[in-house]
This record gives C-alpha cells, sequence and structure tokens, in this order.
C-alpha cells in the first residue's frame, strides 16, 4: 500500500529549481500538491529515486556458490534490499547468454528471467529484465526472439567477448582453464568451441543485421557493449541499435552523441577514477558531455556515490550529476512516469542524511523499499 505523505524540513531536488527547502508530498504512488499527514526531515536531503540502467551485482546473490543455491525467488529478494538500500527505486537485471557457460549460459538466463517474472509484483523495487548477448553464437539467432518474448524480456544488449586475437594467432586464451571449469567442459572442448565461434566471424553481420529487424519488430529496445571506434557506432546505429554502453574510446563516444544516440558509462569507472580494463576514463568523458546515463555495472553503491562525486568535485552541479542516475536513464528506457520529482511523477525517491549523505530511505510507487536509522521514528510514528 502507497503511503500519503508531505515531507517538510527537508532540502528538496526540484526540476529546473535545484535544490530548495521545500515541502513534498507523495499520495496515491505519485507526487502531489499535498497529502495527509507532515513528517519532519530536517537534516534530510530528498532526491529522484535512482534508475539503473545496467547492473548484474544480482549475480552473487542469486548464485552465491555455484551449484549451491536451486531457489531463485530468495535470491531476488535479496538482491532487491541492497538495491534499495543504495536509493535504486528502478533496476535493469543484466542478465548473460553467452559461451562462458555457468551463471552466463543460455540455461541459467531461462532461470533468472522466469525468476524475475515470479517476484516482480512481490517486491517494490521495478525490476526490468535486460539480456546481456554474445554476437557470435550463430546457432542460438533463430530461438532468441520467440524465447524473449517468452521471458518478458524488452531490453537486449549485444556483446563479443571472444579473445579474437590470440583465438586468430593460435593461442591460448588466458584463465582458459577457469573458464572451462565453470562451463562445465574441459579445457579442450572449451577452447575448441570458442576457436568455432571466432571463426563464425565473417558470417556475423548479416545475421545480426536479420536479427535485429526481428527484434525491433518485436519491440525491443537494443544496445551495443563496449563499442571501440565510430565506425562500430555507425554499424550497429544502421541495425537500430541506438544505446551505446560503457564506449571504450573518446571517438565511439563523440560518434554516438554526435547523433543522437544514449551513451551509458560505468558508474565504478567514475568512482574508481578510471577504467580497469584501461580504456577512456568515465569522468573525462562526462566532463566532455559525453553521457546522457551513468550505471551500477557490478556495484549497486557507485550510482549515488558517482552522482555525488561528480558534483562534490565540482565536475558537475549537483541537479546535472543526479541527472545522470534518475532522469537521463529513464529517458533513455522511456520510461516518461519517473526520473525526477515533478507533480504527477511515481513517487520514486531517496532520501539521504545531509551530512554523511547515507541512504536512511527509498520509495518507489510511494511505498517503502527501505527504511534505516532516526528516520524510521519519523515515518512510521
Amino acid at each position: 500500500m502507497s503511503l500519503s505523505l508531505t515531507f517538510a524540513g527537508a532540502e528538496v531536488l526540484l526540476p529546473g529549481q535545484g535544490l530548495v527547502r521545500e515541502e513534498i508530498s507523495i499520495a496515491d504512488e505519485v507526487i502531489t500538491e499535498g497529502a495527509a499527514r507532515a513528517v519532519a526531515l530536517d537534516g534530510y536531503i530528498v532526491l529522484p529515486g535512482i534508475v539503473d540502467l545496467h547492473g548484474d551485482g544480482f549475480e552473487r546473490h542469486l548464485a552465491p556458490r555455484r551449484g549451491a543455491m536451486k531457489q531463485m525467488d530468495e535470491g531476488v529478494i535479496a538482491t532487491e534490499a541492497e538495491l534499495a538500500a543504495n536509493g535504486i527505486t528502478t533496476a535493469v537485471m543484466a542478465q548473460f547468454w553467452s559461451w562462458e557457460g555457468g551463471v552466463r549460459g543460455p540455461d541459467y538466463a531461462a532461470q533468472v528471467f522466469a525468476a524475475i517474472a515470479n517476484m516482480r509484483d512481490r517486491v517494490v523495487t521495478d525490476l526490468v529484465p535486460q539480456l546481456r548477448f554474445e554476437t557470435h553464437m550463430l546457432e542460438d539467432y533463430a530461438a532468441l526472439p520467440a524465447r524473449m518474448a517468452d521471458w518478458g524480456v524488452s531490453y537486449l544488449v549485444f556483446n563479443d567477448h571472444l579473445p579474437h586475437d590470440r583465438l586468430a594467432a593460435g593461442r591460448v586464451p588466458p584463465r582458459l582453464t577457469g573458464q572451462a571449469l565453470k562451463a562445465r567442459r574441459s579445457p579442450e572442448a572449451h577452447l575448441a568451441l570458442l576457436q568455432q565461434l571466432h571463426e563464425n566471424g565473417p558470417e556475423v553481420p548479416a545475421a545480426l543485421d536479420g536479427l535485429c529487424d526481428t527484434l525491433r519488430a518485436q519491440g525491443v529496445a537494443l544496445g551495443s557493449h563496449d563499442d571501440r571506434s565510430a565506425q562500430d557506432r555507425a554499424d550497429w546505429r544502421a541495425r537500430g541499435v541506438r544505446i551505446s554502453e560503457f564506449p571504450e574510446t573518446v571517438e565511439a563516444a563523440e560518434a554516438a552523441k554526435e547523433v543522437g544516440d544514449p551513451v551509458i558509462l560505468g558508474a565504478p569507472n567514475v568512482v574508481r577514477g578510471g577504467s580497469h580494463k584501461g580504456n577512456a576514463s568515465a569522468l573525462d568523458l562526462i566532463a566532455m558531455g559525453l553521457c546522457d546515463a551513468i550505471a551500477s555495472d557490478y556495484h549497486y553503491p557507485s550510482p549515488r556515490r558517482a552522482a555525488l562525486m561528480l558534483a562534490g568535485s565540482g565536475v558537475l552541479d549537483l541537479a546535472a550529476a543526479w541527472a545522470l542516475v534518475s532522469s537521463g536513464p529513464a529517458r533513455v528506457l522511456g520510461l516518461t512516469d519517473r526520473g525526477d520529482l515533478s507533480p504527477g511523477k511515481r513517487a520514486d525517491l531517496v532520501v539521504l542524511e545531509a551530512d554523511s549523505k547515507r541512504v536512511a530511505l527509498t520509495m518507489a510507487g510511494g511505498r517503502i523499499s527501505y527504511l534505516n536509522g532516526d528516520i524510521a521514528a519519523r515515518v512510521l510514528r
């Protein structure tokens, strides 16, 4: 059940006004002009809820130890608890369909999407499934659209994580034995599979053209992962793949922005001050205006920390920094009902302690998903 409340005394981030000390009310699951009961929030900051466009941090909740957990519903609940504790009110859960096997294999993907579908109406956070599909798995193309429809998945991002340089040179890829064990294959069988997929390369572009046509007709939003060049982005855009996740170079990010394709960057990259793989710094790309949204990637605390760090360091003001984790990603997903605290929008918000900037309260659709510390007595009295 949604609450009917007016938060008073807090600083509130309002569209077009920045951070102002003003009352904000919620009722019937939306931001409204007035509500029944006032809650004093002196010493707190009220911000739009975080819309996380890409996160796979849920893997450790759904499969904390390989083969140990068979019931995923509890893992989805545990994931939501972490999402809510970090101010995330809409979460894109990015699941692999990959030759890597194990928790990234096709069969496991089916289990994950079934668990998300089973639990979506039982949790407060809005959970959005995303499929990350490896481009060279040509044998899976024919079945993919129907399986996505069955799973209720309408967001797909293409990946290619094959070690092409080593395979082309006839060299053994790094970590082959560990990967093979995770996939429950012998190292020899795993290497043979990688070589076969690598050899699919010449057939991939035309196959992708047809697959993207089918998926777009099905209403699936499409993105590419790790664009390396302007040509990469142009090739994807020609297929209707508009979203650019984590471009690896300034050139690729610039190519996306020039034609209005949304650019998503990793929040851990921002917090760390650079890419752990030596790619373009997200901080630099944001300073250059080449970013529409930042996402948790593998670490759910990072979107909040990244936005606050951008504001604290003066790279952006708070409104612009927070937009990268709220209204920006909402626009990318086409979610016009959330992303800021305008009247009539969904009551998705996060309340931070003004001094520590820790999350004290998270609400999604006017329902509490997280409540902590002294604020609990004020809200629940």
